[in-house]
């Protein structure tokens, strides 16, 4: 048994508690209040339910040929660095799990794991759904990886198989990509309109075949707008923002970093990003959600899209708090509890809430212990972060996994 003492952030606010989390279990078995006797003692840290990201790119696969950038025990590592305690990985792999068989192929190597993972199976030209309960992905148009359509026809065609299910979209309209394919700049390349059009497109399938509709890694204020008033109207549609698309924009780039932070959707402008923060804020955006995506700083400099983000989860949520009014209520939210209630779908434990019956997984922060992020913080392996010489105003102390203390971040 494992018993810890501290401030407990529910959400309602936060006050000093106790919890005892089964060890053999892996589940909490009791929270009361706080007796002054624990494994571990606390004082100003915050506990939270463990943080649950659900876009993360661990990169391996049955052919194994992408483990150089990361596999799951090293995105494992990097999430708990981070204080993620589960995950959900994306299916763009060179052997994409998109029916029975591949996907429990893949399954067995999340076994390696520190911390659970669910599998989203791929939506592509020739796929019908498993058998099993799943959560789907879908590749609007071409981003790293061959899992994807060339046009929204296409798609359709597909989706009428998916009637009902869970399906996540990357909203890129594949058109007015091929339409751009010339243009300078990366973000010209992948214009504003791409997301927007495509998310259109997707709230109309998500209303037309019953879908449970996430659109992920929002970018666009526009596309939020959509995205808002389909709410309001009552489609089943949730939201994901990604902490780059957070913290910086195209104000940002430089001949130095554009290469580091290139990502689909790329970065936005200012206006942009700010009604990102709003909108995460106020609720119109759900969850944060990091799409961790490694790959070398020699490939980056080649121009592949996409940044490792598992280990400085932690980190980021503290500067929403401190630079953006948001409480840690609100990081609960976003990063605990909805996301929690969206994996708890695909999984046998409950994630989100720390209650007797919950999964045993926690995060600790202090807000009071700034921390620069310098490449010997990283667990990636592919060992680099776009945050490297930024300062968050706080830090990861603990990570604990099933009643498990994993150790903290160097001081």
């Amino acid at each position: 048994m494992l018993s810890i003492e501290g401030i407990i952030v529910n959400s309602e606010g936060q006050k000093r508690g106790r919890i005892e989390i089964d060890q053999k279990t892996g589940l909490i078995v009791k929270v009361t209040e706080p007796s002054g006797v624990a494994d571990v003692i606390l004082k100003d840290e915050l506990i939270f339910p463990g943080f649950v990201d659900l876009h993360v790119h661990a990169r391996e696969c049955a052919d194994h040929s992408q483990d150089y950038k990361e596999d799951f025990k090293t995105a494992g590592q990097a999430a708990i660095n981070g204080g993620v305690v589960a995950f959900m990985e994306m299916p763009n792999n060179p052997t994409p799990p998109i029916d029975d068989k591949s996907y429990a192929e893949k399954k067995e190597l999340t076994q390696k794991c520190p911390i659970e993972v669910v599998l989203y199976a791929g939506i592509g030209e020739n796929t019908q759904p498993l058998q099993k309960l799943a959560s789907y992905k879908v590749f609007m148009g071409p981003s790293v990886g061959d899992l994807f359509f060339h046009s929204l026809s296409e798609l359709e065609k597909v989706l009428v198989q998916y009637h009902g299910r869970s399906v996540s979209f990357h909203c890129e309209d594949p058109k007015i990509l091929e339409d751009n394919k010339e243009r300078v700049t990366h973000g010209e390349r992948r214009p504003p309109e791409a997301e927007i059009s495509a998310i259109d497109f997707a709230l109309q399938m998500i209303k037309k075949y019953n879908l449970q509709g996430k659109i992920c890694h929002c970018s666009t204020k526009e596309g939020l707008e959509k995205i808002k008033n389909a709410k309001k109207r009552g489609i089943n549609v949730v939201a994901e923002v990604s902490p780059h698309h957070l913290y910086f924009d195209s104000e940002m780039l430089t001949e130095n970093n554009q290469k580091f932070i290139q990502i689909n959707p790329p970065l936005r402008t200012r206006e942009d990003r700010n009604y990102l923060i709003k909108a995460l804020l106020e609720g119109t955006i759900d969850f944060i959600a990091t799409d961790h995506a490694p790959h070398t700083e020699d490939e980056k400099l080649k121009g592949t899209s996409g940044t490792p983000q598992l280990d400085t989860y932690g980190p980021f949520v503290t500067w929403l708090i401190k630079e953006h009014n948001f409480t840690p209520a609100d990081i609960l939210r976003v990063s605990s509890y909805n996301p929690g209630n969206f994996i708890n779908q695909f999984t046998e434990g409950k994630y989100g809430k720390i209650e007797e019956g919950y999964v045993g997984s926690l995060t600790i922060l202090d807000l009071n212990k700034p921390i620069m992020i310098t490449k010997d913080e990283l667990k990636t392996k592919c060992g680099w972060s776009a945050f490297e010489g930024i300062t968050f105003p706080g830090r990861v102390t603990m990570t604990i996994i099933k009643g498990k203390v994993y150790a903290k971040q160097n001081e």
